[in-house]
């Protein structure tokens, strides 16, 4: 849900206007418009080479994960994780363009945490995964545009950790 809508339904819920800082909240929110799509659209557009990066960064760190027996074992194995980068990019776009974490964990970060645990996918291994994808997308973008993405990653992280 994005800035405005949260605002517009706290205060509709508490029966009043919005307050002078929600409005502030909302004023920021458009002045970064721009900002975020620009680096939704970078993300985007460079989404098969973060995913490349990223793996071969967590492979680097973790070759355990794709010796025999790793989770990531197996062209098949391999396939899926690299398919769950580009879903976990998209996430972190989702969120960048509303301006809140809560598309993120909506979307179904915390499911994917109780199908990874399901599947006896170590927690661990998927936070460090997160890692990387997020070095790998801020090394794409500005220090200010990695500013205001870092923390969507973040968010994935922590949510794997």
């Amino acid at each position: 849900m994005s800035v405005v809508s949260q605002v517009i339904l706290k205060a509709d819920d508490e029966l009043r206007y919005p307050t002078n800082g929600e409005l502030n909240t909302i004023t920021q929110f458009f002045q970064t418009g721009e900002q975020r799509v620009r680096i939704a659209t970078t993300l985007a557009e460079n989404e098969k080479k973060i995913v490349e990066q990223a793996s071969k960064q967590l492979w680097q760190k973790r070759p355990d994960f794709i010796s025999p027996g790793g989770n990531a074992y197996g062209q098949r194995q391999r396939a899926q994780c690299l398919r769950d980068f580009g879903w976990y990019l998209r996430l972190a776009t989702y969120g960048l363009l509303a301006g809140d974490k809560e598309p993120i964990e909506k979307i179904g970060i915390i499911g994917a945490r109780e199908m990874y645990n399901a599947l006896n996918v170590p927690l661990p291994g998927m936070a460090e995964s997160m890692r990387c994808l997020k070095e790998a997308s801020l090394a794409l973008l500005s220090e200010d545009d990695a500013a205001e993405a870092a923390p969507y990653f973040d968010y994935m992280v922590q949510a794997m950790s």
